[in-house]
């Protein structure tokens, strides 16, 4: 409980839970002003994470979800995990991607493209995986270790690879 009131303390309000989620040691929260993480009760972050969240952008967790160690989730608009959805190690979830349409103009100067990730409830992303952009993955999906995901996951269906190919 400590670790959730220092995280809270740290995030400068933006930070706000139901229940009794569970924090692991060194977990970071980098919200922006306007920005909003919020925790379902229960849930347990992992060792290590990482919550970076950009200005009016919206992290939440839900109840009895896990995010395993050194996870990172890194938004611009929102990010969604369900409720007892599980992620493994190290995986990192992405909702924006840079405007790559000016190739006479440097990246630094193009907009970010942005779109909302959400993580269906009971689904499983194994480690190492990544999740992009507008992705998708519906109730019940698994995502396979290492996978990177770049279009929808279908409720109850397997995807593996790089990129990821759906399986039924």
């Amino acid at each position: 409980m400590l670790r959730l009131a220092l995280a809270r303390l740290h995030a400068h309000g933006r930070l706000a839970f139901a229940g009794r989620p569970r924090l692991g040691r060194q977990v970071r929260f980098d919200v922006a002003p306007g920005a909003l993480v919020r925790l379902g009760d229960g849930c347990r972050i992992g060792d290590g994470c990482r919550f970076h969240v950009g200005e009016g952008a919206t992290v939440a967790i839900g109840a009895g979800a896990t995010l395993g160690e050194r996870c990172v989730l890194a938004a611009h608009e929102r990010i969604e995990v369900g409720a007892r959805a599980r992620l493994g190690d190290e995986v990192v979830i992405v909702d924006f991607d840079h405007d790559l349409a000016d190739v006479e103009r440097p990246v630094r100067r193009q907009g970010l493209l942005t779109a909302p990730v959400v993580i269906g409830e009971g689904a499983v992303v194994g480690t190492a995986a990544g999740v992009l952009r507008g992705v998708t993955v519906g109730d019940g999906a698994r995502v396979a270790v290492r996978a990177v995901v770049t279009h929808d996951v279908p409720p109850g269906a397997r995807a593996e690879g790089v990129p990821a190919r759906v399986h039924p």
